[in-house]
């Protein structure tokens, strides 16, 4: 696992890193405020935090005694991207099977015209 798309993958596997993420897109907060909802020990929560650093989805930075965490937005892109290929590719099948299922219901349901009386 060591591409960086395989380790956000990873990183947001855990529902308690998906829940700071979610937090975190809302604006920065401190370690001691991401942890407050989490019945969980800080050093806990700084484990989460650097699984999400070391996947690249956050950075922490000082300001003075404070060291907020950041989320860094621009990882979803290569996630988006990635995800995005892969929705193509099943809208095209799906087409395809509407097309195939169609075609198939056409077959088992002729249609009659009016003026010949006939199927067509």
């Amino acid at each position: 696992m060591t591409d960086q798309l395989s380790r956000v993958f990873a990183a947001l596997a855990d529902p308690t890193r998906r829940d700071m993420v979610a937090r975190l897109s809302e604006g920065d907060h401190t370690v001691n405020d991401l942890a407050a909802p989490y019945d969980v020990s800080l050093q806990a929560v700084s484990k989460h935090l650097k699984v999400l650093e070391d996947a690249g989805l956050v950075t922490r930075t000082r300001e003075a005694q404070r060291r907020p965490v950041h989320l860094e937005a621009e990882v979803f892109d290569l996630m988006t991207k990635w995800i995005e290929r892969y929705r193509q590719q099943a809208e095209e099948r799906f087409a395809r099977l509407d097309a195939v299922l169609a075609r198939m219901q056409d077959d088992d349901n002729p249609s009659y015209t009016e003026k010949e009386g006939t199927a067509s």
